[in-house]
């Protein structure tokens, strides 16, 4: 009972940077019709820019800030502008094929430029455990998931409570007559793209000191949390969140109990079994479409 209740609390620390990850391919497929295969690169190239900024010479916390800046420059407004606007115009596939293209290009540069190597990278939590009526908890598994849910909620928040947030709201659910409303259409677009580079940027600093910086770490991370936001609903950030966790869990489960040789096939079953008896996802609505 302690190994399960264990495993459960690492799998939501690891569903809950899914669910990150998710969330930022909702909002970009919500706004402008993006699904970005480079996802799981975004998540790992700003370690890799927190980790060139500390060897020269700079602390961890303003190494974080400046990968964070770094990340919302070319993984947010240089991604939009000189990749997503070109290609979107050409249709949903070609942008789709680019991405992969992008996604390729970032992984072979950061191993031909940065190192092949795994990269140990620090964390602001200690690597120890609480007892907790004699269970040890991760103190780091813990502080993952109270970092990725309050970011979650104030994400949450953002959309519902503001007037921003209300007119992304509005620019996701029909463009044409959010800009006759006047909302600014194309400036929420860019704003859900730095939303997105802000939230790999997170979700990077809080896996990188698990699974270590690694140039191939997109390539695990950008599939599950894809998977998670199919399960949970493509059209539904609630359902990023759900997916993400449920994905986290049934895979940290799936490792112990089932067999370590097909812990990847596990999340596949869960896509397949949902796409087959709810398509649109957990959390999803049905869409409707006049042929």
């Amino acid at each position: 009972m302690v190994n399960f209740i264990n495993l459960v609390i690492a799998g939501l620390a690891t569903g809950a940077i899914y669910a990150l990850v998710a969330i930022g391919f909702t909002l970009l497929w919500q706004t402008s019709q993006t699904i970005n295969f480079a996802q799981g690169e975004f998540v790992m190239l700003p370690a890799f820019f927190m980790l060139a900024v500390m060897n020269a010479g700079l602390p961890f916390w303003l190494a974080l800030l400046v990968g964070l800046v770094l990340s919302l420059l070319t993984l947010g407004a240089a991604f939009k502008l000189l990749l997503v606007d070109p290609m979107l115009k050409h249709g949903v596939l070609p942008l789709a094929i680019a991405t992969m293209a992008l996604s390729i290009f970032l992984k072979d540069s950061v191993k031909e430029f940065y190192s092949a190597e795994a990269q140990p990278f620090p964390s602001l939590l200690p690597a120890t455990n609480l007892d907790v009526l004699g269970v040890q908890i991760s103190v780091q598994s813990v502080g993952v998931l109270i970092v990725a849910v309050l970011a979650v909620l104030v994400l949450q928040w953002f959309i519902a409570g503001t007037r921003l947030g209300r007119q992304m709201q509005a620019t996701a659910q029909n463009p044409t007559v959010a800009r006759i409303l006047g909302v600014p259409v194309e400036r929420m677009i860019m704003l859900t793209f730095l939303i997105n580079a802000g939230l790999v940027t997170l979700a990077s600093a809080l896996v990188s000191p698990i699974y270590l910086a690694k140039f191939s770490s997109g390539d695990t991370l950008g599939l599950a949390a894809f998977i998670a936001a199919i399960v949970g609903g493509f059209n539904q950030i609630r359902g990023a969140i759900a997916g993400g966790l449920l994905l986290g869990v049934v895979d940290n489960l799936a490792a112990a109990y089932v067999s370590t040789q097909y812990r990847g096939a596990v999340p596949l079953f869960l896509l397949i079994a949902v796409i087959l008896f709810r398509p649109q996802g957990l959390f999803g609505r049905a869409e409707e479409r006049t042929v």
